[in-house]
């Protein structure tokens, strides 16, 4: 499998702690709770990102990184998460051409509870938990993850909420290897409907497919006004 280019996202500023963030992100969160070493480590980690003391974190399939700055020293993160396996990704695929809307939630920032029980009834592992999160950092500390992982850990569970395909790309599923995905199943089916003699609206998978799929340009439209209005409200409210 090829490896999706990386995805650079800009540092977040200094934040005092407030929302209640989304269910997926609490999810995360609660990942890297059952990661920690402990509360304190726990506090420092959340200390340091809501100081704004992370960098841009590059995400790329599997894994992310990010510098870290803790008084008047600097570290490296790298924290880690399993890949999805070409089966799992493949399925995670087809469930989202299963039903209309879902890619267009997913391009508007959503995750609805519905798809992720769809996709773990399926047997594909999406929201990570704590023993799947790995990490290293150049602070060397015993400690695994470090403070400063669990500070970059706790900005992606804050950037997962505002963006889910933050998290698919961690399990190996880029935004653009999604779309890509979902274009190659729509393109068969329509192909399998014109060899079968059948219009497109008596396939299931082109009827599921088929009008929100084919036009992904209003669906990315769609998207980057959702963004900008959640930039407004400040989605990286304390989650």
């Amino acid at each position: 499998m090829t490896e999706s280019p990386g995805t650079t996202h800009p540092r977040l500023p200094a934040r005092r702690g407030g929302g209640s963030g989304t269910w997926w992100s609490k999810a995360v969160l609660r990942a890297v709770e059952e990661a920690a070493y402990g509360v304190q480590e726990l506090r420092k980690g959340r200390t340091l990102a809501r100081a704004g003391a992370v960098g841009a974190i590059t995400v790329t399939d599997g894994r992310a990184v990010a510098a870290v700055a803790d008084g008047h020293d600097a570290f490296t993160v790298e924290v880690t998460v399993p890949v999805l396996g070409d089966g799992d990704a493949a399925a995670f695929s087809e469930l989202v051409a299963a039903e209309s809307g879902r890619i267009g939630a997913l391009l508007t920032g959503q995750l609805p509870h519905a798809f992720v029980e769809a996709v773990e009834e399926a047997g594909v592992e999406l929201l990570p938990y704590g023993g799947e999160l790995g990490s290293a950092c150049t602070c060397e500390a015993w400690l695994d993850p470090c403070p400063h992982a669990l500070a970059v850990l706790t900005q992606l569970a804050w950037l997962i909420q505002a963006d889910p395909f933050v998290l698919t790309h961690l399990r190996g599923l880029s935004r653009e290897r999604v779309l890509r995905d979902l274009h190659r199943l729509t393109a068969s089916a329509a192909s399998n409907a014109s060899l079968t003699g059948e219009s497109p609206g008596d396939s299931s998978a082109s009827a599921a497919s088929g009008d929100d799929l084919d036009d992904l340009a209003v669906a990315e439209d769609a998207a980057a006004r959702a963004a900008r209005l959640l930039q407004r409200e400040d989605p990286f409210a304390e989650v």
